[in-house]
């Protein structure tokens, strides 16, 4: 489900006499919207390797859910598509690990930003606007922390079932912004 798309930059301010015509609205990027049902962590994993397919050196990936929802799970996935080096676990008391590639292609950063309160000031001792340009970089609890470092990145919000639930069912979107994700639907295997 999308937002509605309604922000202070879309608004037009009537024109008055005597006075100069509003500066144009800046253009919001553009957003493709996926949404997918994984019913199993070997389906959110399997779904971490399609993704891979589509990633390369400069993909900004947000992971977004609550605690167990599997973004650790899709991120080994990415992993394993990438062809990197290392056991893709959480980072969560490292705050990032660094997955070199095995196979020649970008490596895998992966942050979790859980412990960070701050937004990307807090982020800067990171580096990951050096490391951004050849790397995929994946930060799990990035919302709001780390949208400046790319104008195109990949949301990805995982939905699960709450309370005393066996249940693996997730729902995953995945919101491609800007250009770069225009053909998300199409690319994505």
């Amino acid at each position: 489900m999308e937002a509605p798309h309604s922000s202070p930059a879309a608004e037009t301010v009537p024109e008055t006499a005597g006075t100069t015509a509003p500066e144009p609205a800046v253009a919001l990027p553009e957003a493709v919207t996926v949404t997918l049902t994984v019913t199993s962590p070997e389906q959110m994993q399997d779904l971490g390797r399609r993704l891979a397919r589509v990633l390369a050196p400069g993909d900004l990936v947000m992971l977004t859910g609550e605690l167990g929802a599997g973004k650790t799970t899709l991120t080994r996935g990415l992993g394993e598509g990438l062809g990197v080096r290392g056991a893709v676990t959480s980072p969560t008391f490292v705050i990032a690990r660094v997955h070199p590639s095995l196979t020649g292609g970008p490596a895998l950063v992966h942050v979790d930003a859980y412990r960070l309160g701050g937004g990307l000031d807090e982020m800067e001792d990171l580096d990951l606007d050096v490391s951004l340009p050849e790397s995929v970089v994946v930060v799990e609890w990035g919302d709001g922390k780390v949208e400046e470092l790319a104008d195109d990145r990949l949301r990805v919000l995982i939905d699960r079932a709450t309370g005393d639930t066996d249940d693996e069912r997730r729902e995953v979107t995945l919101v491609g912004i800007g250009a770069r994700w225009a053909g998300l639907r199409a690319d994505l295997p």
